[in-house]
């Protein structure tokens, strides 16, 4: 009797392990492989696709934040989103002068948690199509599907559309989005 509950639970452990490991795979993104083992940054600094943004935390100061333990759940736009604003507005939100404005721009991106699109949708149905998320700045984004795709309305009316969910990190989850989101104070 005992070894067949030890075998039980042996054998419960190891289809946890394996469920989780299995949900939870590397996935490419920006021609890098995102691992699943490693932080936000540890990862991000990696893709090809987000080195605007990651210049852009950089530049805020807030790499070791985003390297802490988490979980947060990142929003994060890729190089074409930060294409999209007008002329000049990357420069000079990088500049030194402009660090506390870059930095509320960078957490309304970050919610605390991990929200993995399962989670997220979750959220939607519960919200009878649509969930308020409180960001890390303490904005609100909307989150609701359009058709198989989740879209994201910041505090202005604007919409961001992600383009690559579940990207887990070992202290979170990142979603690539393709605009930047922007709270009301700016």
């Amino acid at each position: 009797m005992k070894a067949t509950i030890k075998t039980g639970f042996i054998i419960a452990i190891l289809c946890a392990f394996v469920s989780v490991s299995y949900a939870q795979k590397p996935k490419e993104v920006g021609g890098a492989m995102m691992y699943p083992t490693k932080n936000i940054i540890e990862n991000a600094v990696n893709s090809k696709d987000h080195t605007t943004l990651v210049a852009a935390v950089k530049a805020a100061g807030l790499v070791e934040t985003l390297q802490g333990p988490g979980p947060f759940t990142v929003f994060a736009p890729s190089n074409d989103a930060f294409a999209k604003l007008p002329a000049g507005t990357v420069e000079s939100l990088v500049k030194p002068e402009n660090k506390a404005t870059l930095t509320g721009i960078l957490t309304y991106h970050v919610v605390a948690g991990r929200l993995d699109a399962k989670e997220l949708a979750k959220l939607i149905k519960a919200g009878n199509g649509s969930a308020t998320l409180k960001t890390v700045a303490g904005g609100d984004l909307t989150a609701k599907m359009s058709g198989k795709n989740l879209v994201l309305t910041d505090a202005k009316g604007g919409t961001s559309t992600v383009t690559v969910s579940d990207v887990y990190q070992s202290n979170g989850v990142i979603h690539s989005i393709d605009t930047v989101l922007m709270p009301m104070t700016m």
